[in-house]
């Protein structure tokens, strides 16, 4: 009686006490290595997986450092001191990087642009986006439900008048706003490009006039006053090439809806106006 349960008792331990050796070698052989610096390299990341580096997180950058030798410098949320950290534990010399800043390319705040009807579903971008592309007159602007400040790490973003205004002393450039925004409105460029267009409709100048007061009617002003062929309209909307902008703001000056101004705050009195008030 005694055998017919001792038995089978001993055949499993075994075969499990066999088996655990068995895995425990397998591990022992086949054991992946890691490399203790990629640990360390994400560490010093920010850990905000944004993408913004083109890797789909903090630890997959990290990883390409050490394995693919993929540069320190691409990490724009993490700005300079992140890559000085990073080049000094591989011993590398340090990388330039630029720091970065979110411009919200519109200027449609409730004194320049009206509603065509009140929205009273759920109060966010996304939603209001596939209501008619919105409740504010112009299809293309800021939509103004704060999608982009709830997703921004730094609280750089606020909506303020029905427009969301980011403040350059707070942001990362980290992108996560971009993504958020329906009507891709938001665009990261260096820190150091100081003009943009703040509107993005393409169109007609009479549409554009019809809903709004400062965006860009397309008189092409901006690009004949740009000595370096910096500034172009196409489709009725003027863009900035900043491989050739000096932010001489001598667009700014020309644009008579000012819709060309410095990132991120009011627009500017244009100078030749403001002569032309005084005079």
């Amino acid at each position: 009686m005694v055998t017919t349960y001792v038995i089978p008792a001993l055949v499993f331990g075994a075969i499990g006490l066999v088996a655990g050796v068995l895995l425990t070698v397998c591990s022992k052989v086949f054991e992946v290595k890691t490399d203790e610096r990629i640990e360390a390299v994400n560490e010093i990341l920010p850990q905000i997986n944004c993408g913004a580096c083109g890797f789909s997180g903090c630890s997959d950058y990290a990883n390409a450092i050490i394995r693919n030798g993929v540069p320190t410098n691409l990490c724009k949320p993490g700005g300079k001191d992140c890559e000085a950290k990073i080049s000094a534990l591989m011993g590398l010399e340090n990388m330039d990087i630029t720091a970065q800043v979110a411009v919200v390319r519109c200027n449609g705040n409730c004194n320049n642009t009206s509603n065509k009807f009140k929205f009273d579903g759920i109060q966010s971008c996304k939603a209001a986006e596939r209501f008619y592309s919105g409740s504010t007159s112009c299809s293309h602007g800021c939509l103004g439900y704060g999608d982009c400040a709830a997703v921004c790490p730094q609280d750089a973003i606020t909506v303020v008048d029905g427009l969301a205004r980011v403040d350059k002393a707070k942001c990362i450039g980290c992108g996560l706003c971009v993504k958020a925004c329906p009507n891709r409105l938001i665009v990261v460029h260096d820190i150091t490009n100081h003009v943009d267009v703040c509107c993005s409709s393409t169109e007609l100048g009479k549409i554009v006039r019809s809903v709004c007061k400062t965006g860009c009617i397309g008189c092409k002003k901006c690009e004949k006053s740009c000595e370096f062929g910096a500034i172009t309209v196409e489709n009725n909307l003027a863009r900035i090439d900043y491989s050739k902008c000096t932010s001489c703001g001598k667009c700014a000056d020309a644009c008579p809806v000012h819709a060309i101004q410095s990132c991120g705050v009011s627009a500017p009195v244009p100078k030749a106006a403001e002569e032309k008030k005084e005079a």
